[in-house]
């Protein structure tokens, strides 16, 4: 596999001609006049989403130019090796394989035996997760579970049990703790009792700070409420099993180097979705996002989706210059997706070097931000509609509802139709304080229900749709070093807060430092 840095490649400055001869002062609206069947042209189904790009400022000319430009970079033999187990995460020399989670079976690998035993043993772990999450299902004394996790191992989990509410059991209350602050893990140890709940410690390496502050003041108040069964009342999810075992933990389910902690939650990290939705339900979740992988894998470029929309943000990021992509799912149960997404896309590309260490003379990953819409058009919807920057719009919105409440789901419908229209054909005629500009793209993903499946399928299209514009871009998009730095200043701060100590450090840190000790 050769993988060639998108402005390197011989279209990219034929890109560039095309936005400054036609792109740059695209208009939809001119475009839908031109062509009767750009709707048509521009949305397609794939497995349980049907998305309608025709509101961006793209057209087949410049679509096409972007296959080419994928095909010039290698997008599609990095797919391939991706699937067949090899190591794309070059910095840390590590296969990616969160696609293999979510496979019927043990995916065919490379021919590496190591990994071939890996994919057999994450299957043999999905089956003793699911099969205690279905013995806690049926344990009428547990009715809280509580998990304890920060960034993968909380995100994801949290997003997915909030979204799919409606199919959760209804004799346990999920609980998500991922702050450090110890107003988080009050607040939910004030609503459970000891003997009645379960607490699920998240942590790869069993030595999160976060995590691990969170879990021994959970311990600490177990006990203090009369508690004494830490092998019952206690999980671990975690690859560091003798650290459980030191805990107090004897249940642990693991998982490997390969999976990272964005793409965890098909993992044992997703044990709090099967507590709640059950196995079959997160069999359902795994099968949707397989069939979007398959997809992914097969479909032709002109109808593959993640394809499709990973060009797309190369496009707006790279030739218009949006910063920004704004995610509006018209959905309440989605009121996670977001920060869900943030993780996923701003900490797998946002780098400013390619996969060999050398300085990118372009920008990556956007901005990522929103919030459920009715909610935001009475927020921050004015600044998308007129505002001075552009900012890309992402609905996503579900056909039919799981609540039997009249006329909420037409009027929330045409709420998402609305916004996209008003978007797109803006209003000139008002003049001055109500001239609305128009023009701004927007994108709508819909999906028929918000099941299992479906949820699943949407992971997934975003999890590819971020593999291919990282590809394009010639980066790691697997690797995370910028959250390291951070947590090693803390634990050098830390100390400080006791001692006073403040030689070294810079006279901003020293000078707060000291307030804080006043």
């Amino acid at each position: 596999m050769t993988r060639i840095r998108c402005d390197q490649t011989a279209v990219w400055s034929q890109l560039q001609s095309a936005f400054a001869a036609e792109g740059q002062h695209f208009d939809v609206r001119a475009a839908f006049a031109q062509d009767a069947q750009r709707f048509t042209r521009f949305s397609q189904s794939a497995p349980h989403v049907f998305a309608d790009l025709s509101k961006n400022r793209i057209d087949a000319a410049t679509e096409a130019l972007l296959f080419t430009l994928a095909e010039q970079c290698g997008v599609l033999a990095h797919r391939d090796a991706m699937f067949a187990g090899e190591k794309i995460n070059t910095t840390e020399q590590r296969a990616v394989g969160h696609v293999w989670l979510r496979s019927p079976s043990p995916a065919p690998t490379c021919g590496d035996p190591t990994l071939a035993r890996e994919q057999v043993a994450a299957h043999a772990t999905l089956e003793a997760m699911l099969a205690y999450a279905e013995a806690l299902r049926q344990d009428a004394e547990i009715t809280d579970v509580v998990n304890i996790g920060i960034g993968g191992s909380d995100l994801g989990p949290q997003m997915a049990v909030r979204a799919l509410q409606s199919f959760a059991h209804a004799g346990k209350r999920m609980h998500f703790v991922s702050n450090v602050d110890g107003h988080e893990l009050a607040a939910v140890l004030a609503q459970v009792q000891a003997r009645h709940t379960v607490f699920l410690i998240a942590s790869k390496t069993f030595t999160t700070i976060e995590t691990m502050t969170n879990a021994a003041s959970a311990k600490a108040w177990f006990f203090a409420q009369g508690g004494t069964d830490t092998a019952r009342h206690f999980a671990a999810l975690t690859t560091n099993v003798p650290a459980a075992h030191a805990f107090g933990i004897s249940t642990t389910f693991g998982f490997w180097d390969w999976v990272g902690g964005r793409y965890s939650l098909w993992s044992a990290i997703g044990l709090p979705i099967a507590i709640a939705i059950g196995a079959p339900g997160f069999r359902d979740f795994l099968a949707g996002a397989h069939a979007m992988d398959e997809h992914f894998r097969s479909a032709p470029m002109a109808h593959n989706l993640p394809l499709r929309l990973g060009l797309l943000d190369v496009w707006y990021r790279n030739f218009h210059g949006f910063g920004s992509r704004s995610i509006a799912p018209y959905h309440s149960a989605l009121q996670r997706l977001p920060a869900y997404l943030q993780q996923l896309e701003m900490e797998s590309n946002g780098k400013r070097v390619d996969h060999q260490g050398a300085a990118l003379p372009f920008g990556t990953a956007p901005v990522l931000w929103g919030e459920p819409g009715t909610n935001g058009q009475h927020a921050y919807f004015q600044m998308l509609h007129q505002g001075s920057d552009v900012v890309p719009v992402e609905f996503i919105a579900v056909k039919h509802a799981r609540h039997g409440l009249a006329g909420h789901q037409q009027l929330l419908l045409a709420n998402v139709l609305a916004q996209a229209q008003a978007l797109l054909q803006g209003q000139a005629d008002a003049g001055g304080h109500r001239n609305f500009p128009g023009n701004r793209p927007s994108t709508l993903l819909l999906l028929d229900e918000l099941t299992p499946a479906t949820l699943g399928a949407l992971i997934a299209l975003q999890e590819h749709r971020v593999f291919v514009s990282g590809s394009v871009w010639g980066i790691n998009s697997f690797d995370q070093w910028g959250v390291e730095l951070g947590k090693v200043l803390a634990k050098d701060i830390a100390p400080r807060l006791q001692s006073g100590d403040v030689q070294g450090l810079d006279a901003s840190t020293a000078g707060l430092l000291a307030r804080l000790r006043d």
